[in-house]
């Protein structure tokens, strides 16, 4: 059935996306993108939800065949996630759609009932044989509650000095010429019932960051604040914009600010982490672009967000008309800014030093359009719960190399981490 589409003029778009995500929470399966604002040259939309599932993904025989059939197979917009451990599945080994140590399947993806897409004063409503105007209806009647926060005391699943004991042996790893970078992460948990809607709706009030989602499938969601971009595809047109190299922001002293940015972009040691993994981006996307057409397109650059200053490079490309979201995501996944290189051994490495599997922290979540077009971002930043275990997690990391320092790293891990552990200190003080 072809999906038909009606748009509506909205007042105030903060609020309708405050109803889209009341109204997408119904369902047990959906996933809304925000962009917060942030301005990009990049930019597709403010928001986008695709809610409800119309038909889901569920491979046969070979993995990136049947995902190639499925993308072919529906032109329509399809959402959905795949796991770090889904590079096994990727690279040809065994699949299976069991739940991850987080709740989440390896992957998932689905083509969604209802799609809305807000841009600017106008939402476009997309059914397939729903009533787009009732849906319209619906949302807009939502009132926009403000339901009590939990309180949650996290502990991290590895102790400091243990963490700082890795970090010595990964380091001698790289002097023995195994690697020369490596994303080593850390996880905290916790065992609490929340309300998911409400805890997303913090987060995006604390860091209001523009690849941030709310993806629910069944009893699994995922919270997320993510600043950065996997992959994006637009015609024959592919772009990659890594992450490597973190301050802290200063809100209340304009000036020390600008002198952390200032750092930043001054730092060696954080350009040596980001051009490592430019050009680890630079060889994935050159398996699969035209020759010569792989250019980095901004290197070092610094961008402003809630919490810290990022340093961000973007690679781009271009591939032939026929190249998919299959060919892609077997040159480049994992992402190359959440493992270092050389890619397979450090993946080798964290799972030697690291205590459990990532599951969707560091995977990727995102959409493809109904002319094959996608966008993903990568899954950082980020909480996960199980409503049924009531098990909440989430996870940090750093780039290791020869230079960096132990303590530091820890500090830049509680750094990031530090968005997500206020939305629970913030409520504990309102007490």
């Amino acid at each position: 059935m072809a999906r038909a589409y009606h748009t509506f003029k909205v007042e105030n778009s903060d609020l309708i996306k405050q109803q889209m995500l009341t109204w997408a929470n119904q369902f047990n399966i959906c996933c809304l993108l925000d962009n917060h604002y942030y301005k990009s040259n990049y930019n597709s939309f403010e928001c986008l939800l695709g809610a409800g599932a119309a038909s889901i993904f569920q491979p046969t025989g070979d993995f990136l065949s049947s995902l190639t059939n499925y993308i072919g197979n529906h032109q329509d917009f399809i959402f959905g996630h795949f796991n770090y451990e889904a590079k096994n599945i990727i690279e040809g080994q065994t699949f299976s759609s069991s739940s991850n140590k987080d709740g989440f399947p390896d992957f998932f993806l689905f083509v969604p009932e209802t799609v809305l897409e807000l841009k600017e004063d106008i939402l476009t409503i997309g059914v397939l044989d729903q009533d787009a105007n009732k849906v319209f209806s619906e949302i807009t009647k939502l009132p926009v509650n403000q339901p009590k926060l939990s309180n949650v005391v996290f502990t991290p699943t590895i102790e400091k000095e243990e963490y700082l004991n890795s970090i010595e042996q990964l380091q001698r790893h790289i002097q023995h010429g195994d690697c020369y970078e490596i994303n080593f992460c850390q996880e905290f948990r916790a065992t609490c019932h929340i309300e998911p809607a409400a805890v997303y709706a913090k987060l995006s009030d604390i860091a209001p960051n523009p690849f941030s989602a709310f993806y629910r499938v069944r009893e699994n969601y995922l919270l997320c604040a993510s600043p950065e971009r996997y992959l994006k595809k637009t015609g024959t047109k592919i772009i990659s914009q890594p992450i490597k190299g973190t301050s802290a922001r200063n809100r209340f002293d304009q000036k020390e600010d600008e002198l952390n940015k200032t750092e930043l972009k001054d730092s060696l040691k954080d350009q040596t982490e980001n051009v490592i993994v430019v050009d680890l981006v630079r060889n994935d996307l050159s398996k699969i672009c035209k020759e010569g057409s792989v250019v980095v397109e901004e290197l070092f650059g610094i961008y402003s967000f809630s919490h810290v200053h990022q340093m961000i490079s973007t690679v781009s490309g271009s591939v032939e008309k026929d190249t998919g979201l299959s060919d892609i995501l077997k040159a480049t996944f994992p992402m190359g800014s959440m493992t270092g290189a050389p890619k397979r051994k450090v993946m080798e490495l964290i799972k030697k030093y690291e205590h459990d599997k990532r599951g969707i922290y560091s995977g990727t979540l995102g959409y493809i359009t109904p002319t094959k077009d996608f966008d993903f971002n990568v899954v950082i930043r980020s909480i996960v719960y199980n409503a049924t275990t009531t098990n909440i997690s989430f996870h940090t990391g750093s780039a290791i190399t020869a230079s960096s320092e132990p303590e530091k790293e820890y500090e830049e891990c509680l750094l990031k981490a530090g968005a997500i552990l206020n939305i629970f200190s913030e409520n504990k003080k309102a007490e």
